[in-house]
């Protein structure tokens, strides 16, 4: 079941998000070190709804006890500036290794776009890092097309990785029009 975080999951998501970074350094632009630095507080910031706010993290948990791990998450951010409020982008895609190949992936990617759509926009965007294909794949099969890609977009050690720019036109996705 997928359903959006609330601060009482920050924990989970906290060390879910910790793994990634530090399992695939080259996916995320954030580190482990710029995350771990940072209190409970601000993840839990990241999960609240206070005020009517309209990003989201959406994750499913493994199973159904009180104590088990994320199984997946990720978010959506809309744009903060009336000219861009059309705007969403997703973010923070990450799959636990023991729920690969079950099509997480795919649910949580198509609950985050519907929750746009529902919240008004047009278009969502991503950046993935260039030579994942499973990734793209991922995002291609969720109606995702490539615009442009970004050169040197981060450095992991001495390497420079591009991104690769993604976006999902709304309006011509199936499903709830914005």
């Amino acid at each position: 079941m997928i359903r959006r975080l609330v601060p009482a999951d920050a924990p989970a998501y906290r060390a879910l998000m910790l793994d990634a970074y530090g399992r695939h350094p080259t996916a995320f632009t954030s580190t482990v070190a710029d995350r771990e630095a940072l209190p409970l507080s601000w993840w839990a910031a990241r999960l609240s709804d206070a005020a009517g706010a309209i990003d989201a993290v959406f994750g499913t948990y493994a199973d159904a006890h009180a104590d088990a791990a994320l199984a997946g998450v990720v978010g959506i951010e809309f744009g903060s500036r009336d000219k861009t409020r059309h705007k969403a982008e997703l973010f923070g895609m990450v799959v636990a290794r023991p729920s690969q190949g079950r099509g997480i992936g795919k649910a949580l990617a198509d609950a985050a776009i519907d929750h746009a759509r529902r919240c008004g926009a047009a278009l969502v965007q991503l950046t993935v890092t260039q030579g994942n294909v499973a990734a793209v794949r991922l995002y291609e099969r969720c109606g995702f097309t490539v615009y442009g890609v970004e050169p040197l977009a981060i450095r992991v050690g001495d390497d420079y990785l591009s991104k690769v720019h993604m976006w999902c036109d709304l309006r011509s996705r199936p499903g709830v029009r914005p």
